[in-house]
């Protein structure tokens, strides 16, 4: 049994709560927070001990932890969970600099832990069916990957703007699918309800000869997640929220047959599964990494209104 531990019990920690107390060989060992109420409530339901400070809850003994906090606490408490002998799966964005990543990623090294980012849209069945379409050759060469994520402002969310928020999100992705880094990024974006930016249009190119385009709003009404895929024998389309693939070309209209699952429980089932075989997560911490550094050029692009050429 690995003894797990959530620190950060907001929206998104409740729900890593509610998974691990769920997974049969798991016990989850402890929740932290700093609202001394919701964390002895949460720890009475799931049956766990409750701490108003981490570095407590990671004395007494844990193996892993996921790590849902503000995104400019990632570094410290990522590195005291580490230090304290803890592998981490910290949410995304990994950090909210790429120093402070680079911070983690090197104290995880020291000591021989897993650094996993939570980037949870890699778990998507849909994803991962549409993976291993591109793959297969079935849509030929991919030229273009273009997304849409747009929807109301989530009040919670204080700390960032929209593309470290949600922009993050397709970013990864699109890299993911192309297995490929991003090289150059311009964006168009502005703040104009917010005080960060609450709009952003990211255009990407990858190897000088592919390209992806990511749209993302905190203005819309209602939520759309959705995802094109141009291939020079096809072209896939793709909705995050039904997690559905339908598949164009010459002669035909088809659906991927997709079985539906929580992302998050795929997510946190193979987190585990690292850390009991040993073998190296994907999304590792330099993916995050990359995914974060792309994220902040296309803040400075948008400000600076030029091109920003992504250097590793």
């Amino acid at each position: 049994m690995l003894r797990v531990g959530v620190i950060g019990a907001g929206a998104m920690g409740k729900n890593h709560i509610r998974i691990y107390s769920e997974m049969p060989d798991v016990e989850l060992a402890g929740i932290s927070d700093i609202d001394k109420d919701l964390v002895e409530s949460l720890a009475q339901q799931y049956n766990t001990k409750a701490f108003t400070d981490y570095k407590e809850m990671l004395a007494s003994g844990i193996d892993a932890v996921s790590i849902v906090v503000p995104t400019k606490m990632h570094r410290q408490v990522a590195i005291d969970a580490i230090e304290a002998g803890a592998h981490v799966l910290v949410e995304k964005p990994i950090a909210d600099t790429v120093e402070n990543a680079d911070a983690i990623i090197d104290a995880a090294k020291k000591k021989g832990r897993l650094v996993m980012v939570g980037h949870i849209e890699r778990f998507n069945p849909a994803v991962i069916k549409l993976k291993e379409i591109i793959d297969s050759g079935l849509l030929g060469k991919i030229v273009s990957i273009s997304t849409t994520r747009v929807g109301p402002y989530n009040p919670r969310i204080r700390d960032v703007g929209v593309i470290l928020d949600i922009g993050v999100h397709d970013i990864d992705v699109i890299s993911y699918l192309y297995g490929s880094d991003i090289n150059q990024v311009y964006a168009v974006a502005g703040a104009d309800i917010h005080s960060f930016e609450d709009h952003a249009t990211i255009h990407m190119r990858l190897d000088h000869s592919f390209s992806g385009l990511v749209e993302v709003n905190w203005l819309t009404p209602h939520k759309i997640r959705k995802l094109t895929a141009v291939g020079v024998d096809g072209v896939a389309y793709l909705d995050y929220i039904d997690q559905t693939v339908e598949l164009h070309d010459s002669g035909w209209i088809r659906k991927a047959k997709i079985e539906q699952k929580e992302p998050l429980r795929n997510e946190l089932e193979y987190f585990i599964d690292c850390i009991t075989t040993g073998k190296q997560p994907n999304p590792s911490g330099n993916d995050g990494k990359h995914a974060l550094k792309v994220s902040l050029a296309a803040i400075s692009s948008y400000k600076e209104e030029k091109m920003i050429e992504i250097k590793e």
